[in-house]
């Protein structure tokens, strides 16, 4: 004679709630999935016009650099007088760059870090640089070229 486990029946409203949470958990498992190259979740294009300014020299820290937001232009000075501008938007799932650090520059989202000298991904799931923007730096401004 086999002996059977006692089970709790379990409600319809139990049963729904459940099913319920584990879909509510889905599209946050899938937001950190992607293809092997990243997302376009935001439109990597800068806002910013070419020949207009984006900021002055005296505003880019050597060996680090500044976001700017509103443009979606991150500008670096990895050595005094070498000015780089890239895309600010994180070539892993489209998020907006939100810092540099000594480590470089930052995605708020999943931890990807870039090398403000090159763009190139130095932590984190990216494995795509940065797309570089041309510049031009005369005097102390400095714009897209």
């Amino acid at each position: 004679m086999s002996e059977r486990a006692s089970a709790t029946p379990v409600s319809r409203r139990h049963a729904l709630g459940g099913a319920a949470g584990v879909g509510l958990g889905l599209p946050l498992l899938a937001a950190c999935g992607g293809d092997e190259g990243g997302s376009t979740a935001a439109d990597p294009t800068p806002e910013a016009t070419p020949g207009e300014p984006l900021t002055t020299t005296a505003d880019v820290p050597v060996g680090g650099g500044v976001i700017l937001a509103e443009e979606k232009v991150v500008v670096t000075q990895p050595d005094e007088g070498e000015f780089k501008a890239f895309s600010n938007v994180c070539t892993h799932q489209g998020c907006a760059l939100e810092s540099i650090t000594a480590e470089g520059i930052r995605c708020p989202c999943h931890g990807s870090v870039f090398d403000v000298a090159t763009g190139e991904p130095v932590a984190g799931p990216a494995d795509s640089p940065l797309n570089e923007l041309p510049l031009t730096v005369e005097g102390d401004s400095i714009t897209l070229a």
